[in-house]
């Protein structure tokens, strides 16, 4: 038997406890810690009031409730329920919307850096293709990328190094930016266009129940068997 393993054998039962018991709760302080880490806002997403907006499902009626950027992502489901956000099933959805954030998970606009008054411009600029392509196009051929930088900013060199495309948009035809919620800009051929933050931006749309869903789906075609049965006989 080692030593150490000698000491402890040797500790008093109510020792080895207390520091049993020490242990479990760091733990769960520390699992606490990290499901409470608190992200930081986003330049298309600053405030809580345009968080609950762009996730949608009329939550941004609770902004007022929910005052702070802390506060958002701090909150446990039963103190949302104090605070009046009902029913459960906006509760998880809010909580599903808030994890997905804090893990750089976002909708469309959400990566976009140069924003203002919650306003982001894009446009399309063409980028040297990737020099070990085998395709028909060569390795010296251009590609066309839909980039969040305003039209009237140069760019260098070396800041068309750093460029990265925004996420969900793609380029059609010559020049024309598609993707949800994108506008063109007048005169600039659809190769500019703005994307604005708007309600339910992010949603993700509810399911269509059938038969009254999965907890009364048994029951309800049960009852409409019985019934089909019923005019049969009759």
């Amino acid at each position: 038997m080692k030593p150490n393993s000698i000491a402890i054998h040797r500790m008093p039962t109510s020792l080895l406890t207390c520091i049993f018991r020490s242990h479990t709760a760091f733990r769960q302080l520390h699992r606490q810690i990290s499901t409470t880490r608190i992200p930081s806002p986003t330049p298309f997403v600053p405030d809580t009031k345009t968080f609950l907006s762009l996730i949608g499902r009329n939550l941004s009626q609770h902004a007022a409730k929910i005052p702070t950027w802390e506060s958002l992502f701090s909150l446990k489901s039963m103190q949302l329920r104090k605070l009046g956000v009902e029913p459960a099933r906006t509760r998880r959805y809010l909580l599903w919307w808030r994890e997905k954030f804090r893990n750089g998970e976002y909708g469309i606009g959400g990566d976009l850096k140069d924003v203002k008054d919650s306003v982001a411009q894009v446009r399309v600029i063409e980028v040297p293709g990737d020099r070990s392509s085998k395709t028909l196009a060569g390795p010296d051929a251009m590609k066309k990328l839909v980039v969040n930088v305003p039209p009237e900013l140069p760019i260098n060199e070396s800041k068309l190094r750093a460029l990265k495309p925004v996420n969900g948009l793609k380029v059609k035809g010559a020049h024309t930016i598609v993707g949800p919620f994108v506008e063109p800009v007048k005169g600039a051929g659809g190769s500019v266009a703005v994307i604005k933050v708007q309600e339910g931006m992010w949603e993700q749309r509810r399911g269509q129940k059938v038969d009254g869903g999965e907890r009364r789906k048994v029951q309800v075609r049960r009852k409409r068997k019985l019934e089909e049965l019923r005019k049969a006989k009759s």
